[in-house]
C-alpha cells in the first residue's frame, strides 16, 4: 500500500477512537476524529454541527491531501466525498451492553461524574445520548445504525476489516498492522 489512509468507524463506545489513537502511535502517522469536525467547538461541547461544507473543507485543509493518516468516527450521510481517499476501512462491533458501560465510563471522565449523576449540569445530555446508542442495533432511532453501517460498508471499493471490539487493543493495533502491510 502506497498510502496509509484508514478510516475506523462503529457504533459510539466501539472504541473506533482508541484504535485510531492506539494504530497512529503504532505507524507514527497523524490522528483525526470526525467529532472534529462535525462539531463546532462550543462548551459545553456537541451542540452544534458545523454545515457539511465546512467539514469537508476543513478536512481538506489539515489531513485529506497527506499519504498517511487514520480518521475516527463516521462519515454517515455526510462524508461520501472522503471515500475516494480511504485505503480501509476498520469497522469495530461491540455488544451494546458493553457499549453503554463504555459510554457512561467515558461521559464521567470526558465532563466529571458529578456532571453526568442526576441532577448535574449534563445530567440529561448524557442520559440522551446513551438512549440514543442504546439503539444502534435495532435502528429504531434517527441516524447511525447497524444496518446502515452494514451497507454503507457492502458499497466500499476499500479493503474492509471487521474486527471484535471487545478484543485488547493492542491485538486489535496488529490484526491491522498485519492486514494493511
Amino acid at each position: 500500500m502506497k498510502t496509509c489512509r484508514i478510516l475506523i468507524t462503529g457504533a459510539s463506545g466501539a472504541g473506533v477512537t482508541s484504535l485510531g489513537r492506539a494504530l497512529t502511535d503504532a505507524l507514527a502517522i497523524s490522528h483525526h476524529d470526525t467529532d472534529d469536525y462535525f462539531w463546532r467547538p462550543t462548551n459545553p461541547p456537541y451542540r452544534e454541527m458545523r454545515d457539511v461544507g465546512d467539514r469537508l473543507r476543513l478536512m481538506r485543509e489539515v489531513f485529506l491531501d497527506r499519504s498517511d493518516w487514520v480518521l475516527s468516527g463516521s462519515l454517515d450521510g455526510w462524508g461520501d466525498p472522503i471515500i475516494p481517499h480511504l485505503d480501509a476501512v476498520v469497522f469495530l462491533y461491540v455488544p451494546t451492553p458493553i457499549r453503554l458501560e463504555r459510554l457512561r465510563v467515558r461521559e464521567a471522565r470526558r465532563f466529571g461524574a458529578d456532571a453526568v449523576s442526576p441532577g448535574g449540569s449534563m445530567y440529561q445530555q448524557a442520559e440522551e445520548f446513551i438512549e440514543w446508542a442504546s439503539h444502534y442495533d435495532d435502528g429504531s432511532r434517527e441516524g447511525r445504525n447497524l444496518g446502515r453501517h452494514q451497507a454503507w460498508l457492502a458499497t466500499l471499493s476499500c479493503r474492509v476489516l471487521r474486527l471484535d471490539g471487545d478484543r485488547p487493543l493492542q491485538d486489535l493495533v496488529k490484526e491491522v498492522c498485519r492486514t494493511i502491510r
